[in-house]
């Protein structure tokens, strides 16, 4: 390996820096890893290739330079203008910047304002689960669900059925895990169902679940695959 860094010098160094913060923050097959470390710079290479390259065709790849300008713009109109619409802006680009306490606050700030939808009750319980706090966002979504049942395709519901779980209420979590994986095939609910399981020592229909999520990578195209790779890591994470 120390050979491979002398021949390609400093930016040999680079490239594998690179790739494993890259490899880091998306978590992607442990078999990278290997490639990167045993091979070094031209492991780096080929993992950037394979992995990184193809998110640069995927939608909403560079979101991030307009989001911050966005996030930037409407912390003055708030001001302003504290609307309810433009704090549940302002909360969901905090969403998408993984800035859970700052989308958490836009939304409480939304909601003091209405209360006549459902939507900044849902985003406040996404971040709220974030952070943790999974006794209110338990709150939230509740109301979500008694209003639409299916709201955002189901995953109010799924989510709803997480809190219950990690509040200690296995006999509801089981029930609304089961009732909702009847109809719906999102990878994070099927995780949380998985996670369930193991924590119940139900190691078997963990592992069979967990095999389940994974089986999904081989009829998924490439963009959705590094959409969800952070659940097939926890997937891979359960199975070991």
């Amino acid at each position: 390996m120390f050979g491979h860094f002398a021949s390609w010098g400093i930016f040999g160094i680079l490239l594998t820096v690179t790739a494993l913060i890259h490899f880091a923050r998306k978590r992607p097959s442990f078999f990278w890893l290997y490639i990167i470390i045993l091979l070094g710079p031209i492991g780096a290479v080929v993992y950037l290739a394979v992995e990184a390259l193809p998110e640069l065709r995927d939608p909403g790849t560079f979101n991030f330079l307009h989001r911050r300008q966005r996030i930037a713009l409407l912390q003055g109109m708030v001001r302003d203008n504290p609307s309810p619409g433009n704090y549940e802006e302002l909360g969901q680009l905090y969403l998408d910047a993984h800035d859970w306490q700052a989308a958490r606050v836009a939304f409480d700030h939304s909601i003091a304002r209405r209360t006549d939808s459902i939507d900044p009750f849902y985003r406040r319980a996404i971040a709220e689960i974030e952070l943790g706090d999974y006794a209110a966002a338990r709150t939230d979504l509740e109301r979500v669900t008694a209003a639409d049942p299916a709201y955002d395709l189901q995953r109010a519901v799924g989510l709803l059925a997480h809190c219950w779980a990690k509040k200690g209420d296995t006999e509801r979590a089981q029930r609304l895990f089961e009732e909702v994986l009847k109809t719906s095939t999102l990878t994070e609910t099927q995780l949380h169902y998985a996670q369930f399981l193991a924590a119940q020592g139900r190691k078997a229909e963990a592992r069979e679940m967990a095999r389940r999520i994974l089986d999904k990578r081989a009829t998924m195209p490439g963009f959705l695959k590094r959409r969800e790779r952070r659940y097939f890591w926890q997937a891979r994470l359960l199975l070991r």
